[in-house]
């Protein structure tokens, strides 16, 4: 069996860093043909060293003669460019059959795309994209024959509880509800009073993932399980009423599908991304991720509760510009970028998070998503609204 090519889009995260280890105890079965990262120049190069691309990509000019000057001195061939198209160009080689896209965010949406057009298999970390363009990219990849495999662990672990034709219709396979569970974070139990205070460092120290800091911040706020949430719903064409999150403190049940007959099917494992992502590679079959066995005895007990919205306001405005549809979630995942990057900048409050979010959906008026133009457009209307907004108000 020849090893199968693989891009990583976004090497240099938490994501990339782990697909790289479940790659470098396979390498009979994988080689690296593409690595992408922003500005991260050292831990790009170390990884160009190692796994000989053919081409690494970076976020600017600067920080890809840097690249380049320190591949040539170590005699390493791989070439190296930047920017958008360099991105895309990554996405779809011809020798990557894989590609892992894992950018944080809507810089992720133009390669990602790309890879759906290419007809490459998708193993999709970045929930971005289906929160901005669901519609258009889950018709790119049927129409191109795309394969997606989702690695977000909680849309990994539905993947796995399902049944193998659940695309001939969720209903028609007797599925009655997607439990998709949530850990709810640091700030599960803190006063409603003191959330204010939050500060970055508290927000970005997840109680079981080891994640980057906007994700970090995203599980605080329970954002990232909103984002889920519009996330699973074009995955597995399922409405939202179907989608029920369920907050589990200990992160290990990964989520699970409850069938008509009365079962409830649940992924188990310890919180480690490597899980999702051995399996996203390897599927149908399966390989050594490097993650420890799951000790039951040792777990104890497992907490289920429901989500409170009053404090996770951004789980419920999720779940509303779901319903909306169009552009709407396009201008929440934008508004809440920028928040998100105020926020870790100390100019935004951890409350004012959702409240700036909320302005925005009020402010910018969604339409529908129509071409990726559409979707793009709306994205620069929230982050310019938002951005005026925070500025408005450091001024005042």
């Amino acid at each position: 069996m020849s090893a199968r090519g693989v891009t990583v889009l976004g090497a240099t995260g938490s994501i990339g860093q782990s697909t790289l280890d479940v790659v470098r105890r396979h390498p009979d079965r994988y080689r690296i043909v593409a690595l992408t990262a922003h500005r991260q120049v050292d831990r790009l190069v170390a990884d160009c060293l190692e796994f000989a691309p053919q081409v690494a990509v970076v976020g600017d000019p600067a920080s890809a003669e840097l690249v380049r000057a320190r591949l040539a001195d170590a005699g390493c061939r791989t070439a190296v460019a930047w920017g958008e198209e360099a991105l895309v160009a990554a996405a779809t080689l011809p020798e990557a059959e894989m590609v892992m896209a894992a950018i944080v965010g809507a810089a992720g949406l133009a390669p990602t795309l790309a890879a759906a057009r290419a007809g490459k298999r998708i193993l999709l970390a970045n929930k971005e994209v289906l929160v901005m363009a669901g519609e258009l990219f889950m018709h790119a990849a049927n129409e191109h024959g795309a394969t997606l495999l989702p690695v977000d662990s909680e849309h990994n672990a539905i993947f796995q509880a399902l049944p193998a034709d659940f695309r001939r219709g969720l209903a028609a396979c007797g599925v009655e509800q997607i439990l998709l569970t949530a850990s709810g974070g640091p700030f599960r139990t803190l006063p409603l009073s003191a959330l204010a205070g939050v500060t970055p460092e508290q927000a970005c120290a997840h109680p079981n993932w080891v994640m980057g800091r906007k994700i970090s911040v995203d599980s605080a706020t329970m954002m990232n399980k909103g984002l889920e949430v519009i996330e699973a719903h074009w995955l597995f064409a399922a409405p939202p009423d179907m989608i029920q999150v369920v907050v589990h403190p200990q992160s290990v049940i990964h989520s699970a599908v409850r069938y008509s007959d009365g079962s409830v099917l649940a992924q188990l494992g310890n919180p480690d991304m490597r899980t999702p992502i051995a399996h996203a590679l390897a599927w149908p079959e399966r390989i050594a991720a490097g993650v420890a066995p799951l000790d039951l005895f040792a777990v104890g007990r497992l907490d289920f509760h429901a989500p409170d919205f009053e404090r996770f306001r951004c789980l419920q405005l999720a779940y509303d510009v779901l319903r909306a549809g169009g552009t709407a979630p396009a201008i929440l995942n934008a508004a809440n970028e920028v928040a998100v990057a105020a926020f870790l900048e100390r100019r935004l409050s951890f409350a004012g998070i959702p409240a700036l979010i909320e302005a925005t959906l009020a402010a910018v008026p969604a339409g529908p998503e129509g071409s990726l133009a559409d979707v793009i457009a709306a994205d620069a209307a929230a982050r310019r609204f938002a951005g005026t907004r925070i500025d408005g108000a450091a001024a005042a």
